[in-house]
């Protein structure tokens, strides 16, 4: 039936009849302790005024008066063993009305149980009487003689009990406006904070992820919900502007690869299109075809650098194992020394220092970073590995002493095709995606990489990963 409320009528009628039941037993149990009460005390005065005639045998009846005082409100009547009313006293304050006793041998079960019955009255100024019978009995001996029956009229207790009845539903029915009013404006004020949370999911759901409730005290169960309702909707919120940014990150990706992928292709193409049009001397047929075969080599090594960027986007489980950072390091620099055999190099080590990594993207790392140094310092440049253990990290510090970075383009060189300036250009044969796949390499081993200007000038990129187990 109420299945379709609002809540808060549903409370305040739930309120209301809680109030209705406790106070109809309550108020039911008040009076009707009243009436029994009431009915002891009647039943108490009738058995006073029945014990001068039941304690003395008077004979003959017919001239004894059981009271002399009048007006009164008893009624007497005197029973022989043989049904026979021997004398009787009428009440003189309620006009004709007497007790509509019933028959004898229902008067003498009375007399030899309860004793005491409620009647109707023979007239009409008395609604019940309150009637007790008692046996009259030979002094000193169980013989009865008689019965004498007493009686008094219910007007007083009828009219207090129904007194008691009015003013109790008067006062149940004001109690229970009061508790309707009251209990509205409670349930009102427990639930305005669930209102504000409903407010905020329909804003939420047109689209406002900004909105958030007002928690006042965590330690009710509404604001419990407040709060768990602020961090859902954080979550969702930072789920979406992740999305945004990597959707973000996708187009300017896939522009920018398109991009870079555009220029050697293009080369390739005027190239060969001059070369099958004749176009080309004879004398710079084989530059010519060098500058294509450069341009389809970093062509080659770009789609290289995407896909590896590609794989490690689709974000698989890596195999780790320990891995000995200080050998990795030293083949790196050895590497270089190669390369280069001009640059100064130098390892730090001065222990041994064990990681918990993917050696191949280890080495991956290390060989992006040298990369980037003999690329873009001039040649001669010292360079430098530092291993430290920063419990529970290890720390890799490449350093070269070359031209350095600004502090603007410091903040975006781990972006992918990011270039700094013209030393960094497309002429030097980078592709602006080997500290970006640092980065998410390091991202996988729940590390990190970052810049740091080298004292003296030059650039230093820092790398932390976890130590390998045991390694303190």
């Amino acid at each position: 039936m109420i299945t379709g409320w609002p809540l808060r009528t549903k409370l305040t009628v739930i309120t209301g009849a809680l109030v209705v039941v406790a106070l109809l037993s309550s108020s039911g149990a008040a009076v009707m302790l009243l009436r029994g009460a009431l009915l002891e005390e009647l039943d108490r005065q009738i058995a006073d005024a029945a014990g001068p005639i039941t304690t003395t045998a008077l004979t003959p009846w017919e001239d004894y008066q059981p009271s002399r005082v009048r007006p009164t409100d008893y009624y007497f009547s005197i029973w022989d063993t043989q049904a026979r009313v021997v004398t009787h006293s009428e009440a003189t304050t309620v006009g004709d009305s007497t007790p509509d006793l019933p028959a004898f041998t229902d008067l003498t079960e009375l007399a030899a149980g309860d004793r005491f019955a409620s009647f109707d009255s023979t007239g009409e100024s008395v609604q019940r009487w309150r009637v007790g019978v008692f046996p009259i009995r030979e002094t000193e001996s169980p013989k009865i003689l008689g019965y004498a029956v007493v009686a008094l009229p219910m007007t007083g207790l009828e009219r207090t009990v129904d007194t008691m009845t009015r003013t109790v539903i008067m006062v149940g029915v004001a109690a229970v406006v009061l508790a309707i009013i009251l209990g509205s404006l409670a349930v009102e004020r427990s639930l305005r904070g669930l209102r504000r949370v409903q407010y905020a999911a329909k804003a939420v759901a047109e689209g406002d992820l900004s909105k958030r409730v007002v928690v006042e005290s965590a330690r009710t169960e509404v604001g419990q919900l407040g709060e768990s309702f602020n961090s859902m909707v954080a979550a969702l919120q930072e789920a979406f502007e992740q999305r945004e940014e990597a959707g973000e990150r996708m187009r300017q990706f896939v522009a920018d690869a398109s991009h870079e992928l555009r220029t050697p292709l293009a080369s390739m193409q005027g190239y060969g299109e001059l070369y099958r049009m004749g176009a080309v001397p004879q004398d710079e047929v084989g530059p010519t075809m060098a500058r294509i075969e450069s341009e389809a080599r970093r062509m080659g090594v770009l789609v290289a650098d995407l896909l590896a960027l590609a794989r490690l986007d689709e974000n698989l489980s890596v195999e780790k194992t320990s891995v000995d950072l200080r050998a990795v390091a030293h083949d790196a620099l050895t590497d270089l020394g190669a390369l280069d055999p001009s640059r100064p190099t130098a390892l730090i080590a001065p222990e041994p220092v064990e990681v918990w990594a993917n050696r191949d993207q280890l080495r991956q790392v290390l060989t992006n970073l040298i990369g980037n140094t003999a690329q873009h310092t001039p040649q001669g440049t010292p360079v430098e590995i530092e291993l430290i253990r920063d419990h529970p990290d290890a720390v890799m510090k490449v350093r070269d002493h070359g031209p350095g970075v600004s502090d603007a383009d410091a903040k975006r060189i781990f972006e992918r095709f990011y270039r700094p300036d013209a030393s960094r250009s497309r002429a030097s044969g980078g592709t602006g995606l080997g500290l970006a796949i640092v980065a998410s390499i390091m991202a996988r081993h729940d590390g990190q990489a970052y810049y740091e200007p080298t004292p003296g000038g030059g650039t230093t990129i820092v790398v932390r990963l976890p130590l390998a187990p045991g390694q303190e």
